[in-house]
């Protein structure tokens, strides 16, 4: 097996989705093509510590506020390379004393390279390394996870809810899914749960939601039920554990998630090539009250360098979204704390 380069991935995200590449400088292999910041891990050298040598060596600036996010490898010509990536959201100039937040006062090319904001639905450089990939897939992934409970609320209830959450905050919504407050205050993902209803009721009900959901620019995955997630044109399943251990490829829809509660499910379903997983208990829910909550370390322990991102669930809400990041969730999966402001 080729010796693996460990390389820490700094990716700065601004409120309105916008995220900086930087071109790759002559001498090195693949010359003018475009990247997300970073460079090599030295031995001994932690993740944190190498992104912050590293972008004062390339940006000329100091981070202030940056979680682990998820880690993949990449088999390129000249070496196998594990990214490490961490999303940067506060930054300051070396010779600054004050952090810039989401800004971009400060970044100077210093070993002569360009950089540039993108957004994924207008990149305007190019060409980019294949390593981008992933990273480009994972930025199209919403921070917010709606897990839908219409049969504890009634249907219609449940429906008039998300239409008024949604006009209510359509204003706060940034371009593209963003990061951070206004991001997160708009649910553009969710999972038709809903195992006690009977099948008509559940598929009149997906149905309705799939067409809101076009309208309002979400997501809707339908949990468990392939049939009937192909039926209503849903884009696409959330798998349960119990499908996810049964499972030898990946279900034919444009977005996969799974559902694990350990680190050998979480690795099944990066196996599976699952865009992403939701962990949990985290905290106490009244869904699980017979359940050992994981709690945040446990949580951190297992996704630590995850392969795909993780959502945390089980209790918790808008205000644990920050704790979560720490932990390195890509997110948080909510249920009844939905529509709560």
């Amino acid at each position: 097996m080729n010796k693996i380069t460990d390389v820490a991935v700094a990716v700065f995200i601004r409120p309105d989705g916008s995220f900086l590449l930087s071109s790759r400088p002559e001498g090195k292999p693949y010359a003018g093509y475009w990247e997300f910041p970073g460079g090599k891990i030295e031995p001994a050298e932690t993740v944190r510590a190498a992104l912050t040598r590293e972008l004062i060596e390339e940006l000329n600036v100091v981070i202030d506020e940056a979680t682990p996010w998820f880690t993949f490898m990449m088999l390129y010509e000249h070496a196998t390379v594990r990214l490490h990536t961490w999303r940067v959201t506060r930054w300051h100039d070396v010779n600054a004393g004050v952090a810039e937040a989401r800004g971009t006062h400060g970044m100077h090319g210093m070993e002569g390279q360009e950089f540039a904001w993108q957004r994924l639905d207008a990149l305007t450089v190019g060409p980019t390394l294949p390593g981008c990939v992933p990273i480009f897939r994972a930025l199209s992934l919403p921070t917010t996870y709606v897990v839908t409970n219409a049969s504890e609320v009634g249907v219609q209830t449940y429906l008039q809810q998300l239409r008024a959450f949604w006009g209510k905050n359509a204003a706060k919504r940034p371009p593209g899914n963003g990061f951070g407050s206004a991001a997160l205050a708009v649910p553009t993902l969710i999972q038709l749960r809903e195992k006690d209803m009977n099948l008509a009721t559940r598929r009149a009900f997906a149905g309705e939601i799939v067409a809101l959901a076009r309208e309002n620019g979400a997501l809707v995955l339908v949990n468990a039920d392939i049939e009937l997630a192909t039926a209503v044109g849903a884009d696409g399943v959330h798998l349960t554990s119990a499908q996810l251990a049964a499972m030898a490829t990946r279900p034919a829809f444009s977005w996969v998630g799974a559902s694990v509660h350990s680190r050998a499910e979480l690795e099944l379903a990066a196996t599976l090539k699952c865009d992403f997983a939701v962990l949990g208990s985290v905290q106490a829910t009244p869904s699980h009250p017979n359940q050992t909550p994981l709690g945040w370390d446990n949580f951190a322990r297992i996704v630590r360098d995850s392969p795909i991102p993780v959502f945390a669930i089980g209790g918790v809400s808008r205000a644990d979204a920050e704790i979560a990041f720490q932990r390195g969730a890509h997110g948080i999966a909510m249920q009844r704390q939905a529509f709560a402001e």
